[in-house]
């Protein structure tokens, strides 16, 4: 069985919030927050959930609050459906 969790490589400082592809197998998104304070981590989410069509209270990051690479659960929301809502082969 796959894992229920979407792998996410966070650039922060960016010009603007956006995806950005794939870094190796995970989705990789530029943010335009700094990491400070978890500016950057509510940003993701934010952009995630308007994406996926969810609210951000569904998104949730389980592994690497502090780190660029995280794992990301959406409620509701595979990471097979989740990948191809955002476009991501």
């Amino acid at each position: 069985m796959a894992d229920p969790r979407l792998r996410v490589h966070v650039v922060p400082n960016a010009k603007k919030t956006e995806l950005a592809g794939l870094h190796g197998d995970a989705i990789k998104i530029r943010c335009a927050a700094p990491p400070d304070d978890g500016r950057a981590n509510w940003a993701v989410r934010e952009l995630l959930a308007a994406l996926l069509d969810v609210p951000v209270r569904d998104v949730t990051i389980v592994r690497g609050e502090r780190s660029r690479d995280k794992v990301i659960e959406v409620a509701g929301v595979s990471p097979e459906d989740a990948r191809a809502r955002l476009t991501i082969r």
